[in-house]
C-alpha cells in the first residue's frame, strides 16, 4: 500500500481510503459484525484511512472495528452543522459513538460555494477552536462543486478538501471533470490535503473500474481516493486495481452480478425531503402519483436521500 502525507495536516494516509457509506444502513445494511470485520480486513491490508459522516448512521461499525484491531486508523467524519451548537453536538456525537478522544479529521458536509461556506462560518469557527483544543487534528469540507473547491482556497483555516472527481465528471454539479481537476490542482498548490470521492461515479463506472482508478491514481494532486466498499470481493478488486492489477475472474464474475440501485418503497408519501437533499436533482415529486420518482440517469447512489427520508423508504441495494 502506498501512503501520502495529506497536505499540511501531518497525517500519513493510505492512498486507498475506505468509504464506509456503502456498508451501512443507508445502503448494504451489513450486520454490525460483518461491517466491522470488513474494516478489520481492510486495515490488515494496509488501508489506514476510513471515511464516514454523521448522516451515514454507521459509527457503530467503526467503533467495533476499532476495538478489534486495537489500533488507530485515520478517521474522517463530517457534519451538516451550520452553527456552533450544532457543530459541537456533531463532534461530541462522533467522539462518544466512536469512543475516541480525538477525531483525526472533521469536515463540513457538502459545501457548494463561498456563500455556503460563509453561511456555515459559525460551525467552521467552532471546529477550528476544537482543533486548537486538540479534539480534532484537521478541519475541511466535502463538496460536489468546482465552486466550493475554489472557495476553500480563500479560507486559510481549512486543512483539506474532499471533492467529487472522476474521469467522466459524473456527479459534478457545476462543471466538467477538467474544470474540477483544475480547481483541485490549484488547491493542492496551496498545500491543502485532497482526497477524492466518487472515483467510480457512484457505480456508473464499475465496468471500467481499472481505468477509473488508474486515472485518479495518476493525479499527483489527489493524496487519496475514497471508494465505497461493502464486500470482501469489492475490497479485493480495489486493492488489485490500486496496484494496476486485474482481480481474479471469479471475483470479477461475482461483482458483475451485483448491480446497485436506488429503491423507493411503496409507502413513500411524496413529502419531498429527499428531493431537497439530493445534490444531483435525481428525484422529483410526481404529484399525480403522490410519491417521489427517480431519474435514474442522474442518480450517483450517494445515499443522501435516504438520510433525509423520515419514513425510511429510500434504500440502495
Amino acid at each position: 500500500m502506498e501512503y501520502r502525507l495529506l497536505g499540511k495536516t501531518g497525517l500519513k494516509v493510505s492512498r486507498l481510503c475506505f468509504g464506509t457509506l456503502t456498508m451501512g444502513p443507508l445502503q448494504a445494511n451489513l450486520s454490525l459484525e460483518e461491517g466491522a470485520s470488513l474494516l478489520v480486513e481492510a486495515f490488515s491490508a494496509g488501508i489506514n484511512f476510513w471515511d464516514t459522516a454523521e448522516s451515514y448512521h454507521n459509527y457503530p461499525y467503526l467503533r467495533l472495528a476499532l476495538k478489534k484491531i486495537g489500533s488507530m486508523p485515520i478517521i474522517a467524519s463530517r457534519t451538516y452543522a451550520s452553527n456552533a451548537a450544532e457543530a459541537e453536538a456533531s463532534l461530541e456525537k462522533a467522539r462518544v459513538e466512536l469512543d475516541l478522544e480525538v477525531i483525526p479529521i472533521f469536515m463540513l458536509h457538502e459545501q457548494e460555494s463561498a456563500l455556503t461556506l460563509e453561511g456555515h462560518r459559525p460551525a467552521l469557527e467552532y471546529l477550528c477552536a476544537a482543533r486548537e483544543r486538540g479534539l480534532i487534528q484537521a478541519v475541511g469540507i466535502s463538496c460536489h462543486t468546482v465552486a466550493a473547491v475554489k472557495a476553500a482556497i480563500l479560507f486559510p483555516e481549512l486543512d483539506l478538501i474532499h471533492p467529487l472527481i472522476n474521469y467522466r465528471g459524473i456527479g459534478i454539479k457545476d462543471g466538467s471533470a477538467a474544470e474540477m481537476l483544475a480547481a483541485i490542482e490549484t488547491a493542492y498548490k496551496y498545500g491543502l490535503g485532497i482526497y477524492g470521492m466518487k472515483v467510480l461515479g457512484g457505480g456508473h463506472l464499475n465496468a471500467s473500474a481499472k481505468e477509473a482508478i488508474s486515472f485518479a491514481l495518476e493525479l499527483e494532486c489527489l493524496h487519496a481516493l475514497a471508494i465505497g466498499m461493502a464486500s470482501l470481493d469489492e475490497l479485493t478488486a480495489n486493492l488489485c486495481y490500486m496496484q494496476g492489477k486485474d482481480p481474479s475472474e471469479d471475483t470479477v464474475a461475482r461483482l458483475s452480478q451485483t448491480k446497485r440501485r436506488l429503491k423507493i418503497e411503496d409507502w413513500c408519501t411524496g413529502c419531498g425531503y429527499c428531493v431537497e437533499a439530493c445534490p444531483q436533482g435525481a428525484l422529483v415529486v410526481e404529484h399525480s402519483l403522490g410519491r417521489v420518482v427517480l431519474r435514474e440517469n442522474c442518480c450517483i447512489l450517494c445515499g443522501y436521500c435516504g438520510a433525509a427520508c423520515p419514513e425510511m423508504c429510500l434504500k440502495i441495494f
